[in-house]
């Protein structure tokens, strides 16, 4: 596989990655039910709920996908290291925010009502489990981006800006046309004359 090439599928599996965790992150991970309380009900936890971690390194992840192209050498390997730690938050956050206690904790931040209830139900969705995938898939992006990644090609030298070369007098097909508009004869100067 040439590093182009191999640039780009892990610039893909990094997008799939970011992309499966921002996905998941407004989905229902936890569904808390207290048919016990005083008034019988029941709430619906997305991850944002349950800390919103994840979705901020998803975000940090997305970013790292712009710099695995916008940065060379070393300094993409680094940029390589850091999409692997987000991905590792990313897989830790997510398995933390659907325990128990912390979801309980952030559905009684949500509602007084909880608190009142005798035992609350509670279900956790798989939706958890496909920010995990996407952390694992940034993990791989970005061990992959720091072990090969120096050896990829930088962005193309066209979208570079190289400063013109400064033409001669005498090749400048514009010079006639400048010393016109400073009210000078272009042909009075060829001619010798003053």
């Amino acid at each position: 596989m040439t590093p182009g090439r191999e640039r780009g599928v892990t610039a893909l599996l990094c997008a799939a990655g970011a992309g499966l965790v921002l996905l998941a992150a407004g989905r229902t991970w936890a569904t808390v039910k207290a048919e016990d309380a005083i008034t019988p009900f029941s709430q619906s936890l997305t991850g944002g709920d349950l800390g919103g971690a994840s979705g901020a390194l998803g975000w940090a992840g997305l970013a790292g996908l712009a710099a695995i192209f916008a940065t060379r050498g070393r300094v993409r390997a680094g940029v390589g290291v850091l999409i692997a730690l987000f991905g590792a938050g990313i897989a830790y956050a997510s398995s933390a925010a659907v325990q128990h206690s912390n979801v309980l904790s952030a559905a009684g931040d949500e509602s007084a009502l909880i608190k009142l209830g005798a035992d609350p139900a509670l279900h956790v969705n798989l939706w958890w489990t496909v920010s995990v995938a996407g952390g694992v898939l940034l993990v791989a992006a970005g061990v992959v981006t720091a072990v090969r990644g120096a050896r990829w090609p930088g962005m193309s030298a066209r979208y570079e800006r190289a400063a013109p070369p400064e033409p001669a007098a005498d090749d400048d097909p514009s010079a006639m046309w400048k010393s016109l508009d400073r009210g000078e004869d272009p042909t009075a100067q060829k001619n010798g004359r003053p």
